[in-house]
């Protein structure tokens, strides 16, 4: 069974930082693409970040880039986002998410397989 578990979310001031993991289990890690989505009360899930299968390519969206960095150790089956210089509006449930495909990342939320619970961040001005 595919489990992929968000942590490190919580409450931080505006300007503070955060680093949330996923930890996979249950499927070739090295094999698929990942990916962070978040979704902020009454508004659609969005794309944060993905990286490829081997961390060579990655890809944010515009309204985080240069604050926030994904990562992946696929030694250890983890998934990483560093938020730096937090900001009230990046307050979301934060998901990670697993694509498997032999190349490249998906913005699209329908292109992911396999979804975490996702993990609260709570950014106060």
């Amino acid at each position: 069974q595919v489990q992929l578990e968000e942590s490190g979310g919580g409450l931080v001031q505006a300007g503070g930082s955060l680093r949330l993991s996923c930890a996979a289990s249950g499927l070739s890690f090295s094999e698929h693409a990942m990916g962070w989505f978040r979704q902020a009360p009454g508004k659609e899930r969005e794309f944060v970040a993905g990286i490829s299968r081997a961390g060579g390519t990655k890809w944010s969206a515009d309204s985080v880039k240069g604050r926030f960095t994904i990562s992946r150790d696929n030694a250890k089956n983890t998934l990483y986002l560093q938020m730096n210089t937090l900001k009230p509006e990046d307050t979301a449930v934060y998901y990670c998410a697993a694509d498997f495909r032999l190349s490249g990342i998906s913005s699209s939320e329908h292109e992911y397989d396999y979804w975490g619970q996702g993990t609260q961040v709570t950014v106060s001005s």
